[in-house]
């Protein structure tokens, strides 16, 4: 069994947008450099998940945890995600896939970001 995790965002137009995204799953891979880590868009910036989804597999995934990384439960994440990924089982029955909650939803985010918005003074 290996694990894979894609970061699952929303994109933009704003070629700037996903550095923060593409900053996180670096930093991932130097923690772990050995769980395959995958940014992905829902849509305007590539790779969209099934991209994403392929490479993972490419690098023996079997084991794929998609994060969103949105602070909260919006239609995106209720809804759209969960979508394309019965889409993906379809298309890879082999691969385990599940979605973890939201990003925003974690304590440790909550805290982080409590800490920060405190500390800009």
């Amino acid at each position: 069994m290996k694990r894979g995790i894609a970061l699952f965002a929303h994109g933009s137009r704003d070629a700037q947008w996903n550095a923060p995204i593409e900053a996180i799953a670096q930093r991932m891979r130097e923690l772990a450099p050995d769980v395959p880590v995958a940014c992905a868009y829902l849509e305007l910036t590539a790779p969209d998940l099934p991209q994403a989804v392929q490479a993972l597999c490419a690098q023996g995934v079997t084991h794929l945890t998609v994060w969103p990384m949105f602070l909260g439960m919006g239609r995106h994440v209720r809804q759209d995600l969960p979508r394309l990924l019965g889409e993906l089982r379809q298309r890879w029955p082999a691969l385990h896939i599940e979605q973890a909650p939201p990003i925003g939803s974690h304590p440790d985010v909550l805290l982080a970001m409590a800490r920060t918005a405190l500390a800009f003074q």
